[in-house]
């Protein structure tokens, strides 16, 4: 069978449907690579007048976090984070919390999901808007981890003089995670609160 023979889907037999599963399966396993073929857009079609490109903003958000000492699951955020500038504009973090939902630890999706109005501290005062617009997740368990997502990583990751790692660099954790089984309780962990990793002081001299 090369193809099904319904036009209409509740005419499909139990056969096509195993046929169109076997095939969903397989083109499943390329989603990390479309998903970094995505993030390689970045680099020539970005949002004007920053000194970075979208890309090189992701790259420097999953550098930071990786030299911090992160885990995976908060690197491949980092680097995934704004993935959705290009696509959903009006609500990229959404868009990219969607991609990540089935691979990732719940407290990092969540707070890629929410980044946008954390974000909102630092700029939205300049336009009238509310700059505290975080403050209504306070409940969350997960509140904590995304303002701290957005201080450290998010925010600070516009400097064209610092030395990220390249994608290809990130490609590998990208695609380690994208091979879990999806919605894996024992990865996603719900309820789960672990936060960044603590930031190293340096000894007094």
């Amino acid at each position: 069978m090369k193809s099904v023979d319904f036009t209409r889907m509740k005419d499909g037999t139990r056969d096509e449907y195993l046929f169109l599963r076997d095939l969903e399966l397989e083109h499943n396993k390329g989603a990390a690579d479309r998903v970094l073929r995505e993030l390689g857009f970045q680099a020539e079609e970005t949002l004007p007048g920053y000194k970075i490109t979208r890309l090189e903003h992701g790259l420097q958000a999953a550098t930071r976090a990786c030299r911090e000492g992160a885990d995976i699951d908060w690197v491949v955020a980092a680097v995934l984070h704004d993935i959705g500038d290009g696509l959903a504009p009006q609500n990229h973090d959404h868009f990219a919390a969607e991609i990540i939902r089935p691979f990732l630890r719940e407290e990092v999706v969540w707070t890629v999901e929410h980044h946008g109005a954390f974000q909102m501290v630092y700029y939205a005062h300049h336009y009238g808007w509310n700059r505290f617009e975080r403050e209504k997740y306070q409940a969350s368990p997960y509140y904590q981890s995304c303002v701290d997502f957005c201080e450290r990583w998010d925010q600070a990751s516009f400097d064209p003089d610092y030395g990220s790692e390249p994608l290809d660099f990130f490609a590998p954790m990208v695609r380690q995670v994208f091979a879990r089984k999806a919605y894996d309780p024992e990865v996603i962990q719900k309820g789960v609160v672990k936060g960044l990793p603590p930031l190293q002081t340096q000894a007094a001299e």
